[in-house]
């Protein structure tokens, strides 16, 4: 058994779907934006990608979420155009994303790593990021298998201090 340890997270999910439409999600700022994000720019070379353009190794990206004012910036770190992709992510983080066809579903799983390991990171990174993606991938696999989407666009919680920690539909 691997041990766990604040440094990397892994969260694993079955979605009724196929890789190519779970790829899309994430490396198209189309598919990102369907599910995740209020907003998303994927740029190569300085230009940005048009939205059902996926991303590839050396892209960067910015990202704006529902409830939250602030942006996050990265690169694309690998992209294989079918079922991986890397990208930097909550600083020097990276957030890996595979997908493995399993019977009538796909098996995502996302691993963070390189997170610090001192208070503050466990805190915000390691807790709110893995309680964040659980979240997140479970809503898409609401967004695919049933077509809603389970987080919060109607209320507005940018005042609410620990938002992002309390509400479940961040």
């Amino acid at each position: 058994m691997k041990k766990l340890s604040f440094d990397q997270f892994t969260k694993r999910i079955y979605i009724r779907s196929t890789p190519e439409k779970l790829y899309w999600c994430w490396a198209t700022e189309e598919g990102i934006t369907s599910w995740f994000l209020r907003a998303a720019t994927f740029s190569r070379n300085g230009e940005r990608l048009q939205p059902d353009k996926p991303v590839s190794k050396g892209d960067s990206y910015t990202w704006m979420w529902h409830n939250w004012d602030g942006e996050e910036k990265g690169q694309i770190l690998e992209a294989n155009g079918s079922d991986f992709i890397v990208i930097s992510f909550a600083g020097n983080c990276k957030v890996t994303v595979s997908l493995k066809k399993a019977d009538e579903a796909v098996l995502l799983s996302l691993t963070q790593s390189d997170i610090p390991t001192d208070d503050d990171n466990k805190l915000k990174v390691h807790y709110g990021c893995s309680n964040g993606w659980t979240f997140w991938l479970a809503n898409l696999k609401a967004y695919l298998e049933y077509g809603i989407r389970l987080n919060e666009t109607e209320f507005d919680l940018r005042n609410e201090e620990l938002a992002g920690y309390e509400f479940v539909n961040m």
